[in-house]
């Protein structure tokens, strides 16, 4: 089992596929297990570093709270573990908001970067705090997450397309499973310090050239936030989809276009 002593934490990580070298960043409370399929589409054309974050899978929970710096500083360190100086990468969701403060921080470490469903965060540009929906009855916790998922979705909407409508349930069963207190813990330390992301300010040293892709109907990440971050990265081009936060599931552009600005 590959595990990389990381600042003074045991993270676990695997590497998949030939191509250009690829840093994988997964989103909120996502694993190398919950996320498999997402990542396996870039190991066909890419040589992927994917890993669990602090507080989350087979990596360390350390004490908290967390920072924003330290997601970016664990993903450094990995690198150099590795042996990569360089690499591409690509951060969905939460993981955006990493590859966001990576970029900025280490710039010349990152040759291509890929922003999906993500925020430049702050009082106005934030993603949906979602900290805030475990406090929510369950029943109104499920529903209001998957009207975030895609504003379009309500009771209509989804009989009408069935499968956006088992994407939900799918996203439902994620966020609802059992889980131990200190797996609980360490989803919650992650949460803590999404809510303090804030890049806004620091967009214009990012070097790399950026795809940032987004889907119309977001109820996390909204559009507005994406076109902030496009405008305010020097070489950055912005890519609409038709779907919400899981946009890559649901128009079938999505991945391949992604792919192919990664992997080219």
């Amino acid at each position: 089992m590959p595990v990389s002593p990381v600042n003074g934490i045991d993270v676990y990580y695997e590497r998949s596929g030939t191509g250009p070298r690829l840093l994988f960043l997964n989103g909120s409370g996502a694993t190398l297990e919950t996320a498999g399929l997402l990542i396996k589409p870039f190991t066909e054309r890419c040589d992927v570093l994917a890993f669990d974050q602090r507080g989350l899978g087979r990596t360390s929970i350390p004490p908290g709270p967390y920072s924003m710096a330290d997601y970016a500083a664990d993903a450094a360190a990995l690198l150099d573990d590795v042996g990569w100086d360089a690499c591409r990468v690509v951060g969905v969701s939460f993981g955006g908001m990493v590859a966001q403060e990576l970029a900025v921080t280490f710039p010349a470490r990152v040759e291509k970067l890929a922003l999906c469903c993500t925020s430049p965060g702050g009082p106005d540009l934030a993603s949906y705090p979602l900290h805030e929906l475990a406090t929510l009855p369950p029943e109104e916790r499920a529903r209001r997450g998957i009207e975030l998922l895609d504003t379009r979705f309500d009771a209509d909407y989804l009989a009408a397309h069935p499968a956006d409508r088992g994407l939900a349930e799918m996203m439902v069963s994620r966020h609802t499973a059992e889980k131990s207190t200190e797996t609980r813990r360490g989803e919650t330390e992650q949460l803590n310090a999404r809510a303090g992301h804030d890049v806004r300010g620091r967009l214009d040293r990012i070097t790399a050239e950026t795809m940032v892709a987004c889907g119309r109907y977001d109820g996390i990440a909204p559009l507005a936030n994406s076109e902030f971050i496009a405008a305010h990265i020097p070489r950055a081009e912005l890519h609409e989809y038709e779907g919400g936060h899981a946009f890559f599931a649901q128009d079938a552009k999505a991945i391949p276009e992604i792919m192919e600005f990664l992997a080219t």
